[in-house]
Formats: structure tokens, sequence, C-alpha cells
């Protein structure tokens, strides 16, 4: 489903409920520049909705749809987007939330991806996310590095709560079983990131959160890290 649309035409009122599917190259709805509130609620991706049907693909073609490094859900150029109940499954990235959009993406699971989440943003007035109540599994691809459940760059606020990020193996795709670590923060300008509840396990780098942005400033309140320890950090230039 492409909504992509011209900035001077753009596309209003976009509601998509209740949508079912596996694409093969990876993306499952796309909207940019829908500033009326596009919502995207009650939607599945995933290869095994063919089970009853008694169809499956195979792992070879699971891993070529990983490898397009495409995500199953992007929004960009949107105002105030509605996003919940979403779920993904062996795509390389679960949701993308363009540098020019804003809103609420709430009751999620993506599940064996390179990427769970990759917010970005271009301001610091209305460019922010609330994300809440959801969990997420990255564990897909051969390169350990690239894999991290949730990326955050550009400006603009995050409030992250109720988030759980682990990984494991899975026999439908090639996997390596884990995260290089729970999120990576990227850039060089001021953003601002808040966790609360999150748990984060299964993770190789000493600290569930890599900070790659000097600019960046983050707190988080009583998250879980990979040694079952309370994780409180404030992290500020």
């Amino acid at each position: 489903m492409d909504f992509n649309a011209d900035p001077k035409f753009p596309c209003e009122l976009i509601l998509i409920e209740h949508c079912y599917g596996y694409p093969l190259s990876g993306e499952f709805i796309r909207i940019n520049y829908c500033y009326d509130i596009p919502r995207i609620l009650h939607c599945h991706v995933n290869p095994a909705i063919l089970r009853q049907m008694h169809l499956r693909f195979s792992k070879n073609i699971i891993d070529a749809v990983v490898r397009n490094k495409t995500f199953a859900y992007a929004i960009n150029h949107t105002d105030n987007a509605q996003l919940m109940d979403l779920f993904s499954f062996a795509t390389w990235g679960g949701i993308h939330l363009g540098d020019e959009s804003y809103g609420q993406l709430t009751n999620f699971n993506f599940d064996c991806v390179v990427v769970g989440i990759y917010k970005n943003g271009r301001n610091t007035k209305n460019r922010n996310w609330q994300i809440t109540q959801g969990s997420i599994i990255a564990n897909a691809g051969t390169v350990l590095a690239d894999i991290h459940p949730i990326i955050i760059e550009g400006k603009g606020h995050t409030a992250i709560t109720n988030v759980e990020a682990f990984s494991g193996d899975n026999p439908a795709l090639t996997n390596v079983k884990q995260s290089y670590d729970f999120m990576e923060v990227r850039g060089t300008e001021k953003l601002t990131l808040s966790l609360s509840g999150c748990r984060m396990r299964d993770y190789v780098a000493d600290n569930p959160i890599t900070v790659k942005n000097p600019a960046a400033v983050i707190q988080a309140v009583a998250c879980i890290d990979k040694h079952e320890n309370l994780f409180n950090r404030i992290i500020s230039p």
C-alpha cells in the first residue's frame, strides 16, 4: 500500500485497518505527505499467514526479503500519525518514523528484524514520538553490529515506555540469535530521549544504549538490563 504522495498533492484522511500480508519487497505500508492524521490500525505482516492454505515461503525467500533493507511500515511528512496494534515478522525493519513525522506508536511487535524502530526528527517543536507497550525481537541477518532494536537520530524528543527487546533463534530465517544493543543513538544535533520500564536483554554490548551522538540528552528510569539489574541512567553532554 503506497501512499507516497507529491508534496503539492498530499494524500489525506488515510485509514488502513485490519490488513494482512507479506510483501516480497519487505514494504507493506508507506505514507508520505499526509497532513490530516493518518491511521494504521491492527495490521499484520507475516509469511506464516499462508499456513492455513498449506503454503509457505522458503527460508531462502524470507532471507531475500530481509536483504532488501526495507521497513514493513514507513511514515513521513505526517501530522500526528496514529499507529496501533502493528505486527511484522521477517523484514529488515519494523517501522521507520521519518524526520518530518510525529505521533503515537502503541501495542506493537516487530519480530525477527534487524532494526525494529528507526526514528528520525528535523525539529524540536513537533517532531516527537510517544512509543509504548511493545516488543522487538531483533536478531535477523548475519552482521551482529547492524542489529539494533531501536535507532534514534535527528532532532526532537522520543518517549519510550514499557518496550521490551529480546532475541533468540528462529529457524524460519537466517539470524544471529541476539542483538548488538537495545538502542543506538546517532547524529550530531541535540535530541532528547526518555525511557521508562523497558526490559532490555540478549544484547552483547556492555551497555544497552550505544550513544554515538555527543549532544544527546537521555534519561532511563526503572529499566532492566541484560543482567536483570535495574538500569537508571542519565546521559547528558
